[in-house]
């Protein structure tokens, strides 16, 4: 793996507070759909609910779509509307874990909802990168070692910074132009493990600085990725490429596109943008 990991010693079961603030202005009334929910798979954890609140008041529905995730919908007013959620969630407060060795599973024993995350998306390209991705990892072992390779790759050779977003990037684009931001290195590797026959889906959610010394760039949500081998689901981070304590997922699906953490069916503009992830004093 590249780089170590900087983690500290914690005590299992940690609390973490966790939430955010959003500001818009918006011409008119605008129908909006919000997915920013603490993703079903750790809902039970929350000991606090993370319920979306707004200001000025409107009517809010939440559903769940087709990929298994929390969305939240309603039609923001006209003028400046503001959401914002706080919740506070029990965490094992161990890093990542990791299934070294883990095999490949062959694609006739794949269950069929997992078939999906192994064709190309909007922002994963998997026809343009094949060549490339068995060029480059084709001699490594199935399974776990190819894709740690892969996240090795990706987090060697492609340089982050805010500076580099650009909302439309997609896999191939960061393949070439090798800059980007978290969303850019997990697109480019969810598309390398999709192209050598691994389903991989992409995530995002908080990620806060627990665990390693404290960074200088504001909070703000995190992509990774999910690959299924061994017949489950496993967690990689290219971005960091180390195991990392308090992840907590939002969203889950086949790219950037299902997982938009806000959908405004009309004009807006994002006035303010805060989001905490903490972890706090056990009771």
């Amino acid at each position: 793996m590249s780089g170590l990991a900087q983690i500290s010693p914690s005590t299992p079961q940690m609390l973490i507070k966790l939430g955010y603030e959003l500001s818009f202005e918006f011409p008119q009334p605008t129908p909006v759909m919000l997915l920013m929910s603490v993703h079903p798979s750790r809902q039970a954890d929350l000991l606090e609910p993370d319920f979306v609140e707004s200001d000025p008041v409107v009517p809010l529905y939440e559903f769940i779509d087709n990929f298994g995730n929390r969305c939240v919908r309603g039609t923001a007013p006209a003028g400046r509307w503001t959401i914002r959620s706080m919740g506070l969630i029990r965490d094992s407060g161990l890093p990542d874990p990791q299934a070294f060795g883990a095999p490949q599973q062959p694609i006739a024993d794949m269950p069929p909802d997992v078939l999906q995350f192994l064709l190309g998306s909007r922002y994963c390209e998997t026809d343009l990168l094949g060549t490339a991705a068995w060029n480059l990892f084709g001699g490594i072992q199935p399974g776990w070692s190819r894709v740690q390779a892969i996240c090795d790759w990706v987090h060697g050779n492609v340089q982050f910074g805010y500076p580099h977003a650009r909302p439309t990037r997609t896999a191939f684009e960061t393949f070439n132009e090798r800059l980007g931001v978290c969303r850019d290195f997990t697109h480019l590797a969810v598309a390398l493990c999709r192209a050598m026959n691994i389903p991989a889906r992409y995530c995002n959610g908080y990620l806060g600085d627990i665990g390693i010394a404290p960074l200088p760039d504001p909070m703000d949500f995190n992509a990774w990725f999910e690959a299924w081998i061994d017949g489950r689901w496993h967690l990689f981070d290219a971005r960091h490429n180390v195991p990392r304590i308090g992840r907590v997922p939002v969203a889950k699906g086949r790219d950037a596109a299902d997982t938009a953490m806000i959908t405004s069916f009309g004009p807006h503009v994002l006035t303010g943008f805060q989001v905490w992830t903490d972890e706090v004093p056990a009771p």
